[in-house]
């Protein structure tokens, strides 16, 4: 395993985070997994050395933390894993039960702690950009998160670049946290985070850490063109269809597939191993719901990709709308 810095920190991370969305229940979404089927999932990444698992505290209604903290507890050392969660999606009822205000990040720090069993989180994120709350009252709650011990690092996850700058600048400005990483929506069929996010990172020692490398399977060829899918979550996840279904995407695809075939290697892992060339990523988040989702993700670390095999990945590219930030 390679581990590499999260950002300007001195926190090291492995260089593949393992997603834990689809660990939790499966009466939140079908395609996922309850925590007897999950716990081995956690087993085989920590014998890997994968020391980075991502959740988040609204993924199947706070089990997925709950399943996440119980697994490290049992087959790891605290200090030696890194464990990140988010706070902005509805968590309860009533108006309060969502959102970067100070009360529901307060609020939501203790709850994941409690699921998590633990006594602090090494990086808690924003899940999204809140536009009903000032940021500026969301980074002082983060900011007294952090100085009372219960997150090590702040991060964020998909906004635009002028708001991610400005959040930036303003914990500058008042002294406050900064955010060490940006977790965005970036992968080989979206590529719009290319234009400001991953410079604005880059020339801020911002650790990128994308959500979705392989386009929610997409990339792992498991969406023929005019098929519905091979799995269940191809053909049932709908937030999956709303971000790839343009014609173009599936030119990438095919290309994907191409260049796997010609280097012996499985589509993902050539899509993974892309990921990992661009300058600026950190750590891709991985979900893995068959074990060799898992041994795909690590051996991608070993890919080699010249730059006319990126060029020619890069190719059949199409620019998008902006997806992702809802």
């Amino acid at each position: 395993m390679q581990f590499v810095r999260l950002g300007k920190t001195g926190l090291k991370v492995s260089r593949i985070c393992l997603g834990c969305m689809s660990y939790g229940t499966p009466e939140w979404r079908k395609w996922m997994l309850d925590e007897a089927t999950s716990r081995p999932f956690y087993q085989r990444a920590l014998e890997m050395g994968i020391n980075f698992f991502d959740t988040a505290d609204m993924y199947s209604n706070g089990a997925s933390e709950e399943v996440t903290g119980r697994a490290l507890r049992d087959f790891a050392q605290r200090d030696e894993v890194v464990i990140a969660t988010k706070v902005y999606f509805p968590t309860g009822k009533g108006p309060n039960g969502r959102g970067l205000s100070r009360k529901h990040v307060l609020a939501s720090i203790d709850g994941s702690l409690k699921r998590l069993r633990t006594d602090y989180v090494d990086l808690y994120q924003i899940h999204r950009w809140d536009p009903e709350t000032p940021i500026e009252e969301t980074l002082e709650a983060l900011n007294d998160v952090v100085r009372s011990g219960k997150a090590r690092y702040i991060g964020a996850s998909s906004m635009y670049a002028w708001q991610f700058a400005k959040a930036l600048y303003l914990a500058d400005a008042h002294g406050w946290t900064r955010f060490s990483s940006m977790q965005n929506h970036y992968n080989l069929v979206y590529r719009e985070e290319e234009r400001e996010m991953m410079p604005l990172c880059r020339e801020e020692g911002i650790g990128v850490i994308p959500w979705s490398p392989l386009a929610r399977g997409f990339l792992a060829g498991n969406r023929p063109r005019g098929d519905e899918g091979a799995t269940i979550r191809a053909r049932e996840d709908d937030y999956s269809h709303r971000l790839y279904r343009d014609p173009g995407d599936w030119d990438v695809a095919d290309r994907v597939a191409e260049v796997a075939k010609r280097k012996g290697v499985k589509p993902a892992q050539v899509a993974l191993a892309w990921l990992l060339h661009q300058p600026g990523v950190t750590a891709p988040i991985v979900g893995a719901t068959r074990m060799e989702h898992l041994e795909d993700a690590v051996a991608a670390l070993k890919i080699e990709l010249g730059e006319e095999e990126r060029k020619e990945l890069e190719e059949p590219y199409k620019p998008h709308p902006v997806l992702g930030h809802g």
